[in-house]
C-alpha cells in the first residue's frame, strides 16, 4: 500500500497549540502520531512524507523515524532543517527531493510540501498532495475548475497517513464518480 502524509511535527510542542491539537504534550502527540501510522502502515507499503516531519535534529529525526513502520520517502518542507545538515541512515528514508510525480494506479500524483495552484498534467487529472497549512480540509479540491488538490496533512486526516486507496477515492468523488 501507499501513504501520504504531511506536517507531523515531531518534538514541537508550539505546533500543538498553534493548530488547536488535541494533545497535553509534545510526548502525547508523539505517541499518539506514532501510534496511529504504525496501526496502518505495515514494514514494506511506502510513506511519502510531504514535509515538515520535525524540527529536531539529525539524530532525534533517525530516533523517530525508526519507530515508523514502511519505507519512507521524503519531500523537504520549510521546517525540515535537519536535512540540510544530514547523513542520512540508510534505514531512514528511500530519497529526500523537492518535488516529485508518483505514477501509479493510472493517474500521477504530484507531491510538493506547498498547495500550488497548477502541477505537472494539471489538465489531465493528476491529483496534487500537500501539506504546509494544517488546518484545511482534506477533501480533493478542485483548482482553477480542473485540478483535484488534497492536503494530506495531520491535522485533517486523524492524525494518520491517508492511503492512495483513500485519495483516489476522494478524487473519484469531488470529480463525480468517474
Amino acid at each position: 500500500m501507499i501513504y501520504f502524509t504531511a506536517d507531523l511535527h515531531f518534538g514541537h510542542a508550539n505546533v500543538i497549540r498553534h493548530c488547536n491539537r488535541p494533545f497535553a504534550s509534545a510526548d502525547e502527540m508523539d505517541a499518539a502520531l506514532t501510534q496511529n501510522w504504525n496501526s496502518v502502515v505495515r514494514e514494506l507499503d511506502e510513506v511519502y512524507i510531504l514535509g515538515d516531519f520535525t524540527m529536531k535534529p539529525a539524530a532525534e529525526a533517525h530516533r523517530y523515524l525508526s519507530a515508523l513502520n514502511g519505507r519512507k520517502y521524503m519531500i523537504r518542507g520549510n521546517h525540515d532543517r535537519f536535512l540540510d545538515k544530514y547523513t542520512p541512515f540508510t534505514a531512514d528514508f528511500e530519497w529526500v527531493k523537492d518535488y516529485f510525480v508518483l505514477k501509479r494506479e493510472r493517474r500521477r500524483f504530484v507531491l510538493f510540501h506547498y498547495p500550488i495552484c497548477e502541477w505537472d498534467c494539471f489538465y489531465r487529472g493528476a491529483i496534487h498532495l500537500y501539506g504546509h497549512v494544517h488546518n484545511s480540509t482534506a477533501s480533493a479540491e478542485r483548482v482553477g475548475g480542473l485540478g483535484l488538490a488534497f492536503n494530506a496533512g495531520v491535522d485533517c486526516n486523524g492524525f494518520r497517513p491517508v492511503s492512495i486507496d483513500e485519495v483516489i477515492m476522494r478524487a473519484e468523488a469531488a470529480e463525480g464518480g468517474k
